[in-house]
């Protein structure tokens, strides 16, 4: 439902609702999003026209199945990768093959493929996953069968959109490397630390 610059989800999920209260942080599909209201097993959330241009959010339609993961409370216990639920842009499902393993081929933009690396983690559609190949314009992920059982990962095909969230330290590092390098005025360059012990 659009509603100008802020459109309503509305969501049957009878196990995320149970407890869910207005105010509290739902991720969807990997995009972190607030309960605005709820009814028995119906949760109600805005989403703001930025979010759904900047995720897979705004081609959803009625009867869409969708990723829902609770937020982490403060006194749980911390598994797998920090998601934070900021997407950070979106792909395109390149390929999917399902042999003896289920793999997935991801074609990303560039300033996204440069926070994605060999054997680190992404999120896909908020669905934690280790990258097990890279091309220049692609990244790969091996799906579990535990993964396509219980996510809507199994429903993905060719030419699908699916929202990346890039691990939470390449994009503090990306960002640290860009502030800190010679073309941004640093005084760090190979000569400097060469003069300061640092060899090659």
């Amino acid at each position: 439902e659009n509603k100008g610059v802020v459109s309503q989800l509305c969501l049957l999920a009878p196990k995320i609702a149970q407890d869910g209260e207005p105010g509290q942080s739902i991720c969807v599909n990997g995009a972190c999003l607030t309960i605005t209201e709820r009814h028995k097993d119906l949760l109600k959330f805005e989403v703001m026209s930025e979010t759904l241009k900047r995720t897979s959010l705004g081609l959803l339609k009625p009867g869409h199945k969708v990723n829902l993961e609770k937020a982490l409370r403060a006194d749980g216990r911390l598994d797998g990768h920090f998601v934070t639920g900021h997407i950070d842009g979106t792909g395109i499902v390149k390929s999917k093959t399902q042999d003896k393993e289920a793999i997935m081929v991801i074609q990303a933009p560039a300033p996204l493929l440069s926070q994605i690396a060999l054997k680190g983690s992404v999120a896909l559609d908020g669905v934690s996953l280790t990258v097990s190949n890279q091309q220049a314009n692609s990244f790969a992920v091996h799906l579990l069968p535990y993964t396509l059982k219980n996510t809507t990962l199994r429903l993905k095909k060719e030419q699908d959109m699916v929202n990346i969230e890039c691990d939470i330290l390449a994009k503090y590092i990306g960002r640290f490397l860009a502030k800190n390098s010679p073309s941004a005025g640093s005084k760090i360059t190979p000569s400097f630390l060469q003069k300061h012990g640092f060899t090659p």
